[in-house]
């Protein structure tokens, strides 16, 4: 009975799994041909959609491209020229000052009693001059007439003289001390931006000669950018740099707009062994303050303008291992591979010096499957055509409805 219940179960399960294995069959070859009809009509041996960009020709300016540094045209660090106690700082650190703004007061007292002392002295020494000059004018007709000896003459006007010689360096004395009394009251030698104070009232100052300084002033506006080019690029430089044409954009971001042009001030007398670089710098306005000391920037050279560029967008162009190319779309729509020379790139255009020329059809967005030959379509285009059909059917839907409601 058991071997009986067994032989039953797997004559059903075999009935099972002939009826599923001939049932897959079935379904895979009646599915199979209705694909390939689907895949035929819908898209095999279809033209490809894709976006292109024609090129055009316009001026496009001649570039050198460096990075620099911004440093200003003058920078002073203000010491003490004499020793003191600091009495009052008479701006902010960071505030833009004048040449000539009072900055610094140190104690001036003990300046000011030298100054008065050497006054003083002065005065007393001019007092006794007059009075030697008196004498001598005195005894100069005694002498004449011989009533007192020339060594008594003599005296008086040695004495004189000895006076003349304790004014002058009197005088000397007093102008010393004025200088440094006016010393003790620190002004900006330049106009330009103040950093960071180094000391505070009610310390004590002392004289120049090392240490660190009390503030340092940096010239903003005009402004230098220093920047190094290879040593190939100079000869293309200077055959440009007396040109009215040529200028030079300072870009704190290359993808942005210049924020400064100058012209080119300086070249350097040497090339660089180690880097093989020559550093130049221009000087540019900096009225707003856009760029700032020690700041790195993007330095752009614009030799010359060149009236008429072929010029095509960045992303049309494709790197490959024999250079750089183009997929170009012939007058039939078809994919032909353009090798090209590139001459440089500005932005997110590409000037091409051959391989296109102006009102070529270049492909900007390339499919996976893009290949030399294939046929393809703008993107463009097929939407209009699309969305013409589309409308042109929905009239024929309206005229229908309204026939259909007349003869009802």
């Amino acid at each position: 009975m058991k071997r009986l219940m067994m032989l039953l179960i797997f004559l059903v399960i075999g009935a099972v799994a002939g009826g599923g294995y001939w049932y897959w069959q079935q379904s895979a070859s009646g599915a199979a041909p209705e694909g390939k009809a689907k895949g035929k009509g819908k898209g095999g041996g279809g033209a490809l959609v894709v976006k292109a960009a024609r090129a055009i020709v316009k001026p496009m300016p001649v570039l050198i491209e460096a990075v620099g540094t911004v440093e200003p045209e003058h920078s002073v660090q203000v010491r003490a020229q004499v020793s003191g106690v600091l009495q009052s700082v008479l701006f902010k650190e960071g505030d833009t000052v004048k040449a000539g703004q009072l900055l610094f007061q140190i104690d001036a007292r003990t300046f000011k009693a030298q100054y008065n002392q050497s006054l003083a002295a002065m005065a007393r020494d001019k007092a006794q001059l007059e009075n030697a000059r008196a004498q001598q004018e005195r005894l100069e007709p005694l002498l004449k007439r011989e009533f007192i000896t020339r060594q008594e003459y003599d005296v008086a006007v040695t004495s004189a003289k000895s006076l003349e010689a304790s004014v002058q360096a009197d005088q000397a004395a007093a102008e010393q001390a004025r200088i440094q009394l006016e010393f003790a009251s620190i002004r900006a030698p330049i106009s330009g931006r103040t950093g960071t104070l180094a000391v505070t009232p009610g310390n004590l100052v002392p004289a120049a000669g090392g240490g660190t300084p009390l503030i340092t002033i940096n010239s903003m506006d005009p402004i230098l950018v220093g920047f190094s080019i290879p040593e190939r690029q100079l000869e293309e430089i200077r055959r440009y740099q007396n040109e009215k044409a040529m200028r030079i954009e300072i870009l704190p971001d290359r993808a942005g707009l210049p924020a400064a042009e100058g012209k080119l001030v300086f070249i350097d007398n040497t090339v660089t062994p180690q880097t093989g670089t020559v550093l130049l710098k221009t000087r540019v306005a900096n009225t707003k303050e856009l760029i700032w000391p020690g700041q790195f920037v993007n330095v752009r050279i614009v030799l010359t303008v060149e009236p008429e560029a072929v010029v095509v967008p960045e992303v049309a162009v494709q790197p490959g291992q024999e250079g750089s190319f183009v997929y170009l779309i012939d007058g039939d729509s078809k994919v032909q591979i353009q090798p090209v020379k590139v001459s440089r790139q500005i932005g997110n255009e590409v000037v091409i010096a051959s391989g296109v020329k102006a009102g070529d059809h270049v492909i900007t967005e390339v499919p996976q499957a893009l290949q030399a030959g294939a046929a393809v379509r703008l993107a463009g285009a097929d939407d209009k055509q699309g969305s013409g059909e589309k409308g042109k059917g929905k009239g024929k839907g309206k005229g229908s409805k309204k026939g259909e409601g007349k003869s009802e």
